[in-house]
């Protein structure tokens, strides 16, 4: 399937709803998907013959673009911006639906290549080679990877399975 698509048209149209889940998964709201999905296809728009032609899987060349793009930003964006004045009001921001879900939560936590690899691997249904070819890692760096996220995973979900069998709420 993923070299099947000359037109890119037809490309994103096939991949767009994967593209926007990974996204999600891997900047934790739906809006900053969007974004970073929008970036990325823009990028990738302008240069799909050299994507098409040269990369062999276009899907997983996106799919790297779009955590290392994710990556890129996550770095610029962590510095500290400091402000003169402080704004008169703050903004509605809408609740996102997945704020409260432990797992949501405890996936946010993750280092970003842990985290891209947990979504591709299980939201995405991806082989370890798949995962490996799209982050551009060695199957061994996306095997431990995979064995940290989880561990960590199992770490800070267990404390709150426990105290929600206890407490016999759900």
């Amino acid at each position: 399937m993923p070299g099947d698509f000359v037109d890119f048209g037809e490309f994103v149209q096939a991949t767009l709803p994967g593209l926007l889940r990974y996204g999600h998964a891997l900047t934790g709201n739906p809006h900053d998907a969007a974004d970073l999905v929008q970036t990325v296809l823009e990028k990738m728009g302008s240069r799909w013959s050299y994507v098409h032609e040269k990369t062999g899987d276009p899907l997983a060349y996106v799919r790297r673009s779009m955590a290392n793009a994710h990556v890129s930003r996550w770095r610029r964006t962590r510095r500290e911006n400091l402000v003169a004045d402080l704004p008169d009001t703050s903004p509605h921001v809408p609740a996102d639906p997945f704020e409260h879900e432990p797992l949501w939560r405890a996936l946010r936590t993750l280092p970003p290549r842990q985290r891209a690899v947990m979504v591709l691997r299980y939201y995405e249904g991806l082989s370890e080679a798949e995962i490996a070819r799209a982050l551009g890692v060695t199957q061994g760096t996306v095997k431990s990877q995979a064995s940290k996220a989880i561990a960590a995973l199992r770490m800070r979900l267990k404390p709150a399975d426990d105290e929600s069998e206890g407490s016999g709420a759900g």
